[in-house]
């Protein structure tokens, strides 16, 4: 039985629903929702090529060039993509930025190559309206607390552990410091606030009350920014604070960024150890470059070159006991004294502090406490 068009967007995010995007490639990476793939119609010469011709004679002529643009072996080409995503996705459907033109002959095709399948109506400009507007209402009720803490106290670790989270920097793909550029690119800006949007409609279609955890975060991760309704949503938020011992701090930061990062560079560049120990040398360095002013030209020198003789054992034998020093040197005199000045400002805030079993124990019987009585 054939499926009807859908404008259920709130259905399309709560269920995952598959998605397949035939806008041009350019359009695409602008921005997009985390369960799209991109099969594009026309590409972006064809589609920029498509738009003039929209302008200047109207749709009737833009209808035609598609058309001749559309060679047999393009049509084919397409056909066959669009098929093999649909069949594998029986539940998805189809869409352009407005849910028209490029939409309806991409449906034409499909029934021509012998299978009806359908779209979104109003596209992803609907979509996306539809996030936007959510992440406005929801980021407004959202019962925040704030997982807070120092640097490398484990604050992302701890998180997985709790019932109700969601992970800003694993949206962000990004942990959040100086140093917390990942090998794996940054989303778009759109595409971090859909994807926010997203977990927030789903964290409160589970619960409207229940306390919902997130890191303490500042305006920026990486390049993406802290929407500004949640972001001040999160300024008004409890916080409960995970303390960790120095020496715990140190392993965490030692495992965040060198040695569970390394494999990752590897993975990336598989068969080119040699361009990744480039690029996770300079992650290292120059992100410490980045931050010399703040460190005094003196300490920079000095963490650098503990940074530098480590990279070099790491490299030669995966011994990274040469990054401790430096590690607890930053920790100690650079984030440390950002953490204290923040704090000054957030008193009165403060329900909770402990270390990590403590946290969670604390925070499931919070979360308890919160539940709607039988």
């Amino acid at each position: 039985m054939t499926r009807a068009n859908s404008q259920d967007y709130r259905r399309i995010f709560l269920d995952d629903l598959p998605l397949m995007d035939v806008r041009a490639p350019v359009e695409f990476d602008k921005g997009a929702f985390p369960q799209s793939v991109n099969l594009p119609l026309l590409d972006d010469e064809q589609r920029a090529a498509v738009g003039t011709c929209y302008k200047e004679q109207g749709q009737d002529a833009a209808i035609e060039l598609g058309w001749q643009l559309a060679t047999p072996e393009i049509k084919a080409q397409r056909a066959r993509a669009w098929l093999a995503h649909a069949q594998a996705h029986p539940n998805g459907y189809l869409y352009c930025f407005r849910g028209g033109l490029r939409s309806r002959l991409t449906q034409q095709m499909l029934r021509e190559a012998g299978l009806d399948y359908p779209l979104v109506v109003g596209g992803y400009k609907a979509m996306r309206r539809f996030l936007i507007d959510a992440l406005e209402t929801h980021s407004a009720q959202a019962p925040l607390v704030l997982v807070s803490g120092r640097t490398g106290s484990g604050k992302t670790l701890l998180l997985q552990k709790l019932a109700r989270h969601i992970d800003l920097e694993g949206l962000a793909k990004h942990r959040g410091s100086a140093f917390g550029r990942q090998v794996e690119p940054q989303p778009s800006q759109i595409e971090f606030e859909n994807s926010l949007s997203i977990a927030l409609l789903k964290r409160l279609d589970e619960s409207q009350h229940l306390p919902l955890f997130v890191e303490d975060e500042g305006k920026l991760i990486g390049r993406v920014s802290m929407p500004l309704t949640f972001k001040a949503r999160m300024e008004q938020a409890p916080l409960a604070v995970l303390e960790t011992p120095m020496h715990e701090r140190i392993e965490i930061a030692l495992a965040d960024y060198v040695t569970d990062a390394w494999p990752q560079y590897l993975a990336h560049f598989q068969g080119e150890q040699a361009r990744a120990e480039t690029l996770f040398r300079a992650q290292i360095l120059d992100n410490l470059a980045r931050i010399r002013k703040r460190l005094g030209g003196q300490k920079y020198d000095q963490i650098h070159t503990q940074f530098s003789a480590a990279l070099d054992q790491f490299f030669s034998d995966g011994n990274a006991d040469l990054f401790r020093p430096g590690i607890e040197t930053l920790l100690t005199d650079y984030y440390d004294p950002m953490y204290d000045y923040q704090k000054g400002l957030r008193r009165g805030r403060e329900i909770f502090r402990g270390d990590a079993n403590a946290y969670v124990a604390w925070a499931a019987d919070f979360i308890d406490s919160h539940s709607a009585p039988i």
